[in-house]
């Protein structure tokens, strides 16, 4: 009766370990010429962020209690992805010196991380290559083929978590996605909207004088667009630059345009700005935001964009260079405005 109820209790006792090592991840490391005395481990969409001290030597460790997910690490100047998931102990190994291609994980479950550093050192090179885009059709689809091709064979051949598995194979089908639908964009762009061509038209786009203005109005001279919202950072940082070359070249044969792509709900925010930041050139709204047919026209999936056209109305340039951009005068000065 004895044995059985030892039996018994080692039983509970182990199935008790067993649940307490599943409600927490053990993660430690060490780092090689370590940019911080932190590390920052951080979800967004978990609302979860932790600070973890790093030694003189490089090296951290610490118990974390998580949900399963992918978590951003962040060593003070590089980032990296890695999966943790309860009842895991990971060790990291990096060289900063030599990042993404020396960032390696051991232990029990880090099979997930080590499949996420090589697919952002794959992945890195892929898109390094910046005649990705510029390849022949048949040939794109040859080296984005190899590319999902060997992804799938390291999906096979890695002991993986179900649920990881799953949220791979959904990314590389939007990475996928994502390749084909750029390249399309860039060839439209090198072909039907190159230079010399005939540009998009906008009809009868509200400006800020209560008027209202097409592209045609501006036959005779040079425009400049500047497609922009009100909410888009990268955008508002580009208007002292924009605002300096107007000035510089206000008696110039060139009409500087910015085109709102502001939702209609946001009308009032975008006369505010203009008024608010001293917004000068030819302001306009676009009639039906991203979906006008001047922003499909030029395939406008990102802000800021610019546009250059010439007096006939005629590409110069589908995507130009920004305000910021020396390479914008330079532009200027060889067409000798």
């Amino acid at each position: 009766m004895k044995k059985i109820l030892y039996l018994i209790a080692i039983a509970i006792t182990m199935i008790s370990c067993k649940k307490q090592q599943n409600d927490f991840v053990t993660f430690s490391g060490k780092i090689i010429d370590k940019n911080s005395d932190s590390i920052v481990l951080s979800n967004n969409q978990l609302k979860f962020k932790k600070v973890i001290k790093v030694n003189k030597n490089g090296e951290f460790k610490d118990t974390l209690n998580i949900k399963d997910n992918f978590y951003r690490l962040f060593d003070g100047k590089e980032v990296t992805t890695l999966y943790l998931k309860n009842g895991a102990t990971i060790n990291m190994t990096l060289d900063t010196k030599q990042f993404d291609e020396t960032v390696t994980y051991t232990g029990i479950g880090a099979n997930e991380s080590n499949f996420l550093a090589k697919s952002a050192l794959l992945e890195e090179v892929l898109f390094k290559n910046e005649n990705l885009f510029k390849l022949s059709k048949e040939d794109f689809n040859i080296k984005i083929s190899d590319y999902i091709t060997q992804f799938n064979t390291r999906i096979k051949e890695s002991k993986l978590d179900s649920t990881f598995i799953t949220i791979q194979q959904e990314d590389i089908i939007g990475l996928e996605k994502y390749v084909n639908r750029t390249f399309a964009d860039k060839l439209y762009l090198a072909t039907e909207l190159a230079k010399g061509m005939a540009s998009p038209k906008f009809v009868d786009y509200e400006n800020n004088k209560e008027g209202m203005t097409s592209l045609d109005d501006l036959k005779g001279k040079y425009v400049y667009l500047d497609i922009w919202a009100t909410w888009c950072n990268p955008c508002k940082k580009e208007i002292p630059s924009l605002q300096k070359i107007e000035k510089q070249y206000h008696n110039k044969n060139i009409k500087f345009v910015s085109i709102s792509v502001d939702n209609k709900k946001d009308h009032e925010a975008w006369k505010k700005m203009i008024v608010d930041k001293q917004l000068t050139g030819i302001q306009l709204f676009a009639d039906n935001s991203w979906r006008s047919k001047f922003i499909t026209g030029y395939v406008i999936s990102s802000i800021p964009r610019f546009i250059l056209i010439d007096p006939q109305g005629n590409i110069i340039s589908s995507n130009a260079p920004k305000p910021s951009s020396p390479k914008l005068i330079e532009l200027f000065k060889s067409l000798n405005l």
